[in-house]
């Protein structure tokens, strides 16, 4: 008998940790930490697992790695791309590298991987089991316009990133309407191992001279194999366009801006309470526009469709506020944090 147990992540935007127990193997997908300030998830209950797969390097899906002497100090396995972007004291001695499509053991598991498009290095997680296998997508983003998505297989049982429950819009509109709001110069916040590079490339596109961070244009050089225009705190001009770290302008080159006369902010992350962002939002003092990096409502039904699964854990998401999605999953849906696979 296998069987999953959804820690954190189901019933809400919180921490990514998924336990799955089978042929004697207890391995978490994923262990995030809260968005929230303070959110920390509870890992009392696990016990010690064998192994922590990681789907990306995101804080929600790999930022209790810190605590992985409360689980057993188990190895970290991931792609390499993901494990380049994690602080060198959580992967030495413990890293163990993954491909970013294939199929290996995983401690007598089978295990296949594919890319899932959200962030660099990024994968979907599938595991064949008695009960028809288990597909976990991790974050997925099907519009990434530089981060492929490998076709998913067919499971029983589907654990899908619904982090936007019933959004529409697609990325090309949401690009347009960032390329104008950035044509005068803005600060765009998105996260490190993100979207940073899709974002030069898609400004870039619509006409926009871009600049970066340190860490945008090191993502940008990664990608393209061309160092984009760096700027630091000394150089930024508000007239142009800047593509930096962090999310919600808690840290780096956006911090330090913070307050600089002419600066205007975008962001176009989920904002937490508490953050730089949540209070120039709150004070109509920044704009905030989406970018897709999850799947729209009807990427969402298509990816249900193409896996044939009987059972839909919609992660990341209150599904009360996504009555559309509920609507379309029907009988699929599965809001039980345990359930056989």
């Amino acid at each position: 008998m296998a069987r999953l147990t959804a820690i954190s992540g189901l019933g809400r935007k919180s921490a990514a940790i998924f336990l799955i127990e089978m042929s004697g193997r207890r391995v978490l997908f994923d262990l995030g930490d809260g968005l929230e300030p303070g959110d920390r998830p509870d890992l009392t209950g696990i016990g010690r697992v064998d192994a922590v797969v990681l789907s990306h390097a995101h804080e929600d899906h790999a930022g209790a790695l810190d605590r992985l002497d409360e689980v057993g100090d188990p190895p970290v396995l991931a792609t390499a791309r993901t494990l380049g972007f994690l602080p060198e004291r959580l992967r030495a001695g413990r890293a163990r590298v993954l491909p970013e499509r294939g199929r290996v053991d995983l401690m007598g598991l089978d295990l296949t991987l594919g890319r899932a498009g959200h962030a660099p290095g990024g994968v979907w997680l599938h595991v064949a089991t008695p009960a028809g296998g288990l597909l976990y997508t991790g974050d997925i983003c099907p519009e990434a316009p530089r981060l492929p998505v490998d076709p998913l297989p067919e499971a029983a049982t589907l654990v899908l990133d619904a982090s936007y429950g019933d959004r529409e819009g697609r990325l090309a509109d949401q690009i347009a309407a960032m390329a104008r709001a950035a044509a005068a110069g803005a600060v765009l916040c998105c996260p490190a191992a993100g979207r940073g590079a899709d974002m030069v490339a898609a400004l870039a596109g619509a006409g926009l001279c871009v600049a970066t961070d340190a860490v945008i244009g090191r993502e940008v050089a990664a990608a393209t194999g061309t160092l984009p225009e760096i700027v630091d705190a000394a150089t930024a001009r508000p007239d142009r366009a800047i593509v930096c770290v962090s999310s919600n302008a808690e840290r780096g080159l956006a911090a330090e801006l913070l307050g600089r006369e002419g600066f205007r902010f975008v962001f176009s992350s989920h904002v937490p309470d508490g953050t730089p962002a949540r209070r120039m939002l709150d004070a109509g003092q920044a704009l905030w526009l989406p970018w897709n990096v999850h799947p729209t409502l009807p990427d969402l039904l298509a990816l249900v469709r193409t896996t044939g699964a009987r059972r839909v854990l919609p992660a990341f998401l209150d599904i009360a506020t996504a009555p559309r999605l509920a609507e379309g999953l029907g009988a699929r849906l599965w809001t039980h944090p345990e359930t056989e696979i």
